[in-house]
């Protein structure tokens, strides 16, 4: 489960903060996943609420904010929202698409104390 060592990364994102922002508590958590991301939302909230026991971020609200995808095709240059990795161009028909967006996973933003 790739999604406990994501947590984990997230986690160390927010004590990174902590310590350059001089905040001691973190009562919500935004992540913006990517629906190209392959994360699964349960199991990252899962794997969240495990690795955050006993530092800045206990007890914090996870709040998953899923974004688009989007995919450009190699052949004709459409670009256009895509749901799965394998979608056919909606142009051209081509199943050539490249991802250009929604593959990511990122804290956007924090509320603390």
């Amino acid at each position: 489960m790739h999604e406990m060592s994501l947590a984990e990364s997230a986690l160390q994102i927010i004590e990174d903060a902590a310590i350059n922002q001089g905040f001691t508590r973190v009562r919500t958590v935004w992540l913006e996943i990517g629906k190209l991301s392959c994360v699964e939302k349960d199991a990252m909230s899962f794997c969240f609420d495990a690795v955050i026991k006993d530092t800045v971020a206990d007890g914090a609200r996870l709040e998953i904010l899923e974004t688009a995808g989007q995919g450009r095709c190699a052949r004709c240059g459409h670009e256009m929202q895509i749901n799965t990795l394998y979608e056919a161009c909606l142009q051209c028909g081509s199943y050539g698409m490249q991802v250009v967006a929604g593959d990511a996973m990122r804290v956007k933003e924090l509320e603390v104390e």
